[in-house]
């Protein structure tokens, strides 16, 4: 089976469940799982951050930041298509009465520096406070400009706001752009990074901060269901992944541009753009469901919509790339 519909549906290698087998492994609730401390530990020296907490998801991981940074009637500042607010299921919302002040975005993820400034919102009964400003990257498989990025958190200093950077691809971008974590993550209060898309761990994530925020983080963590036992056996599985996975993502950006390549050569369709490890196709309506059945029926799985999204990663090589343009290019040839 070749599936591109995420990068998050890799299984773990022999020898990432080797690792798993032999971790040490403590009551991370009680803070004495040693394989969990040493993944927090060499994170947060890698990214240059004082501390780290690691988090079943990226998604738990971006709320407790959002519920650490605000409070209730706070508010913070994101994309309108970003994934914080636009595909976490408003948990900000929902369980932290967080307001959201979604923003319109560029092909790059940015927001307009004017448009962040003005909605900044002034000290006022009648406003929510504004407390933070959120930014990812990479965002659709960009990776945001790092003098963007820095003008963005120099902005929010300069406001009295803090910064959360969602950085659930994060390593996709340290691989394109030849920076270290350090630098991609400098000038953020926090951020998250997740093991289990590109870097091929089965769950995990982890987040980082200040020695303060990573105790409040906790906290918000436990009261999120999000306290685990033994979880060294997870942390084992993300610390290889760091180890041994990370310089492989050459491999996923490389097979994601053939396909692309491949792609723009079939008659009738339309090549959207392609960076990273993702690759984006434009599919008329009507096309869609009969698409997504023939890849389907030939062992392919795509989420195949007007914007299609196909996602290269660890289970995926150049012959399968190579065999779902030729599927493709045969269904457009069949149909036509």
């Amino acid at each position: 089976m070749i599936d591109l519909r995420s990068d998050t549906v890799t299984r773990p290698t022999e020898a990432m469940l080797e690792a798993m087998a032999i971790a040490p492994v403590g009551d991370d609730v009680w803070g004495d799982d040693p394989s969990v401390r040493a993944l927090e530990a060499d994170v947060a020296d890698r990214a240059g951050f004082a501390a780290a907490a690691f988090f079943p998801t990226a998604t738990q991981s971006n709320l407790t930041a959002l519920l650490v940074h605000c409070g209730r009637g706070d508010e913070y500042i994101a994309g309108q298509l970003s994934h914080i607010y636009h595909d976490e299921g408003g948990g900000a919302a929902v369980l932290g009465g967080i307001q959201p002040q979604p923003l319109c975005q560029d092909s790059l993820g940015r927001m307009a520096l004017e448009d962040i400034a003005g909605a900044i919102k002034a000290d006022d009964i009648h406003h929510a406070r504004t407390r933070l400003i959120t930014l990812e990257n990479t965002f659709h498989g960009k990776v945001m400009p790092q003098d963007y990025i820095s003008t963005v958190t120099g902005l929010a200093a300069e406001r009295g706001l803090s910064s959360h950077l969602d950085g659930a691809r994060l390593f996709n971008a340290l691989v394109a752009t030849g920076k270290s974590l350090a630098e991609l993550c400098a000038g953020f209060d926090s951020v998250t990074l997740c093991f289990s898309k590109g870097l091929g761990a089965p769950v995990g994530a982890i987040l980082l901060g200040g020695e303060r925020f990573i105790t409040s983080a906790r906290r918000w963590r436990k009261t999120l269901g999000g306290g685990m036992r033994q979880s060294g056996l997870l942390a084992a599985a993300c610390r290889y992944a760091l180890d041994h996975h990370v310089e492989r993502l050459a491999d996923d950006h490389r097979h994601a541009r053939l396909l692309g390549e491949w792609l723009a050569r079939v008659p009738g369709i339309s090549v959207e753009g392609q960076a990273t490890n993702m690759v984006y196709i434009n599919v008329p309506q009507p096309n869609c469901a009969p698409l997504e059945a023939w890849l389907a029926e030939r062992d392919i799985l795509v989420a195949v919509r007007p914007r299609t999204r196909m996602v290269t990663h660890l289970d995926i090589g150049e012959a399968d790339v190579r065999r779902v343009a030729s599927e493709i290019g045969a269904w457009c040839e069949a149909t036509t």
